[in-house]
């Protein structure tokens, strides 16, 4: 029994070792990939020694058209204090491009027309830079049947690590036994040390497999905004009534707790505001409140908050969170990455477990196979004698 989950055990992961490694690594990446960029990259710092207040989403927007009469302002996002605003826009001369402003200054300190590092290493990540048809890709699939594979090396592991709760209490790891016993406790003792680790990527990998099944098939899990009814519509198209300061307040008088993260300004005359944005849930992500806005009228065609979301909506704004480590900041991040390095470790050391166990066996065996070339040899002559 111990020697078919031992076997089990091995094949949850190594045939495809390299693949999990490397998803557990650009995961790892991920986790901190803002704050790579912040480290790397200066203009993406929201610097503030004069502590200025920050700047509201119409403002950076303003800044943006101010600098640049012709752009076409599509979506402006913010993330961590520490970060600066970004505002998407096209331009006559720029088919895509991130302004980088401060929220403090309001100094527009960067535009980037091309892919972000944090974009490069969530894409690598998530699906492997595979293409995407049909509202689906093979990378994407291929990546979150890795959480299969891990809740199966998790499972088939606690069987083979018999009362591995002692690991807790009685931590064992030898380090004058040499090279084999050395890799043995530490992939033991990071296993059971990252079990809740392990379990959670499991789910939330297994969640967004789930997920993917609902995209190709059309399935939508948070409904499309809806749009201005003709009748509604002036006669003679002219300046919105209701800006986006309105619409903000508008959200705002709604949801006391509503902090706008990510909003899309109208893009036709029947388009509406989509303003999202993050409120005191705590395991919710960035993105779970939702407030659709008539520009013409001021009316409040769609909301969206944890308190009224469905099983599959509440799953899916949970997930991100629970994934990534941003439930709480960057004490969480930093959690989540030391985890990540022990995980991705832990697949090496199995590697390394498992190589050195199968040349020991083809050693073994290719000493049997000369013993016994020896032992007919020696009969032969005898016979022949």
């Amino acid at each position: 029994s111990n020697r078919f989950w031992f076997q089990l055990h091995g094949w949850f992961s190594l045939p495809i070792w390299i693949i999990f490694c490397f998803v557990c690594l650009t995961g790892t990446v991920s986790v901190i990939s803002h704050e790579l960029t912040w480290l790397t990259n200066s203009a993406s710092r929201a610097t503030n020694p004069d502590n200025l207040p920050e700047k509201s989403m119409p403002e950076i927007i303003a800044i943006v058209e101010k600098a640049h009469p012709s752009a076409k302002v599509s979506t402006a996002m913010s993330f961590e204090p520490y970060l600066v605003n970004a505002v998407l826009f096209t331009d006559s001369d720029k088919p895509f491009a991130i302004a980088y402003v401060n929220q403090y200054t309001g100094e527009i300190q960067e535009i980037n027309q091309g892919m972000t590092f944090i974009n490069f290493m969530r894409s690598l990540h998530g699906w492997l830079l595979f293409p995407w048809q049909n509202n689906y890709s093979v990378g994407y699939y291929l990546v979150c049947a890795m959480a299969i594979v891990m809740l199966g090396a998790l499972i088939t592991g606690l069987f083979v690590y018999k009362n591995f709760w002692r690991a807790f209490t009685q931590p064992k790891l030898r380090l004058n036994q040499g090279k084999k016993t050395l890799l043995s406790d530490l992939h033991r003792l990071s296993g059971v040390w990252s079990l809740w680790f392990l379990l959670l990527m499991s789910v939330t990998g297994i969640w967004y497999l789930v997920q993917a099944v609902l995209w190709q098939n059309h399935i939508d899990i948070d409904p499309h905004p809806p749009l201005v009814e003709a009748s509604q519509l002036p006669n003679k198209f002219s300046q919105k009534p209701v800006s986006l300061s309105d619409a903000l307040t508008l959200s705002e008088n709604r949801f006391s707790d509503f902090k706008p993260t990510y909003i899309m300004p109208p893009e036709h005359n029947r388009d509406t505001y989509k303003l999202y944005g993050e409120g005191d849930f705590v395991f919710f992500d960035q993105y779970s409140y939702g407030v659709i806005v008539n520009p013409w009228t001021g009316e409040i065609l769609d909301e969206r908050t944890p308190d009224n979301m469905n099983t599959l909506q509440t799953l899916s704004h949970i997930a991100n969170p629970l994934h990534y480590g941003t439930i709480g900041g960057i004490w969480t991040k930093i959690i989540w990455f030391l985890f990540g390095i022990v995980l991705t470790g832990m697949s090496i050391t199995g590697f390394l477990m498992w190589g050195s166990r199968t040349i020991k066996a083809a050693r073994s065996k290719s000493l049997s196979f000369a013993s016994n070339e020896d032992a007919n040899l020696v009969l032969t002559q005898q016979e022949v004698k």
